[in-house]
């Protein structure tokens, strides 16, 4: 039987607690399922009780609230939902609850390869060029210096969309740096990983979370450290910071002269030496990529489950494209700016497709995008799903194409049933200035899951009543709206890719 005091329990009448998925020094983690929401996981974070003083409150609440503000900003960040103080008044918040390996732990036997090292650095630096840019504190926009970064406070999950997804946690010794408040301050901060101005208790910006990134950035290619104290205490630590120079990355690990001299400046003495702003150090990231390929790889709702559904010949695929470039703008069609689902009989059978109007111009514009797809439903007033797909790309920003079916007629179940079905469908896109014949195609696939919820819309649908479809359009149209800033953030995040496929969120 546990000893936890806290198992099982129901906290401010909704958050079941779980079980302990983790402690730290400021405080013990849960594992937690939201009853109002229909028991989504979340994670519960509660403030130790050796802590609960005036201060550490005062910072316990304060770290919420950033991680609150960041949250919604940038994709990279831990996301927190609620804060509140408990039966015993032990402040708690709720965020995100994210499954995934502690950067710590990845690196823990072996260096990351290149490709992987650069995915994960990049999605760091969106997440502390987000931090450094600020939230809104008591009235003023005041940039967020982290002070802790480190390998067990950057989490790698799973994500439903970009895939390998990065999160910064624990802002908890994170400062604000405010125009009327003295930064000057005793050293707080991880000694392996603090800028030397850090272990001075100096006034601090962003340039001190570049020197730590600069030393977690060697640590990530090479599994050691750049420079060695004497000793592990905290004046061999600051000697180390102040006066070691950094080791030169051994001739046995491939890592471009370029890349080395980017973490080589990071890790600049001086500040002033040091890259600027995380925005300079992503463009100099930029640089070192290796070349793209052609053909970017489809990243789905969730890792490809072996096995799954049909698959399609790369001549079946071929023989489709072609039929779609026949086709020809209908007769009963405006010729305007408009997107509609319509089915198409290929000799390999029917497949589901979405016809745009676009200028000429922004079709070719669009012909190097982030293809994304998404489905909401709305069993009532009227059984209605909202097809949503967006063309992103980072020039011209979101296209954004959506329409509906109505799962009340035999149509609108034949396309859901049929999306479901075949898992993908096809974009064609007519030009105003020319619509007697398809200008561009497009394949993009659907997430199983996006699939299984398609099918169980189109049964549930069957037995539902039907109601005026207009106002179920609307309410659909005033949640896409609600979802757009997220979409994009999503989407902005990952804004070096070039066609790639997503789908949901």
């Amino acid at each position: 039987m546990t000893t936890d005091p806290r198992h099982r329990r129901l906290l401010a009448n909704r958050y079941q607690l779980i079980d302990l998925v983790g402690s730290g020094a400021m405080g013990h983690v849960y594992r937690a399922e939201d009853k109002v929401l229909g028991g989504v996981t979340v994670a519960v974070k509660f403030l130790s009780q050796a802590l609960l003083n005036s201060k550490m409150r005062e910072r316990f609440e304060r770290e919420a609230q950033i991680s609150a503000q960041l949250g919604e900003k940038g994709i990279n960040i831990i996301r927190v939902r609620d804060y509140g103080v408990d039966e015993r008044d032990i402040p708690f918040y709720v965020m995100e609850f994210l499954q995934g390996d502690s950067l710590s732990e990845i690196i823990k036997y072996q260096p990351l390869p290149l490709s992987r090292f650069l995915k994960i650095t990049r999605q760091i630096c969106f997440g502390l060029e987000c931090a450094h840019k600020g939230i809104i504190y008591q009235g003023e926009v005041c940039p967020i210096v982290h002070r802790d970064i480190k390998p067990s406070n950057i989490l790698v999950s799973q994500d439903s969309a970009l895939g390998e997804l990065v999160k910064i946690l624990d802002f908890g010794i994170a400062k604000l740096i405010q125009s009327n408040e003295s930064q000057t301050q005793s050293f707080m901060g991880t000694l392996a990983y603090c800028s030397p101005e850090q272990m001075e208790g100096k006034e601090l910006d962003n340039r001190s979370d570049i020197y730590s990134l600069g030393i977690m950035m060697y640590e990530m290619l090479t599994g050691e450290m750049p420079i060695f104290p004497e000793n592990s205490s905290f004046g061999g630590w600051y000697e180390a910071h102040h006066y070691a120079k950094p080791q030169p990355i051994s001739p046995n690990f491939t890592i471009p002269s370029t890349l080395e001299a980017l973490i080589m400046k990071c890790l600049e003495k001086l500040p002033s030496n040091r890259f600027q702003s995380v925005s300079e150090l992503i463009q100099a990231l930029d640089k070192v990529e290796p070349i793209r390929q052609n053909s970017p790889p489809v990243i789905s709702e969730v890792p490809p489950i072996l096995g799954r559904g049909k698959t399609t010949s790369r001549s079946s695929v071929s023989s489709t494209k072609d039929l779609c470039l026949q086709k020809s703008w209908p007769d009963d069609k405006p010729q305007q700016k408009i997107v509609f689902p319509n089915l198409i009989k290929a000799s390999e059978g029917t497949f589901t497709s979405l016809w745009v109007m676009l200028d000429r111009q922004d079709i070719q514009n669009r012909l190097s995008s982030i293809r994304y797809n998404q489905f909401l439903f709305m069993p009532n007033p009227h059984p209605t799903i909202l097809w949503i797909t967006v063309l992103y790309n980072r020039q011209h920003g979101p296209r954004w194409l959506p329409c509906y079916l109505d799962l009340k007629t035999p149509a609108g179940q034949k396309l859901a049933r049929l999306l479901a079905d075949t898992g993908n469908y096809w974009l064609l896109f007519f030009a105003i200035e020319n619509p007697q014949r398809c200008q561009q195609v497009m394949r993009s696939t659907i997430a199983p899951n996006q699939c299984k919820m398609l099918q169980e819309w189109a049964d549930t649908s069957q037995v539902l009543q039907a109601g005026k479809p207009q106002i179920a359009k609307n309410i659909l149209k005033q949640e896409l709206e609600k979802l757009k800033p997220r979409i994009v953030g999503k989407l902005e995040g990952m804004r070096t890719a070039h066609a790639t496929d997503v789908s949901g969120l």
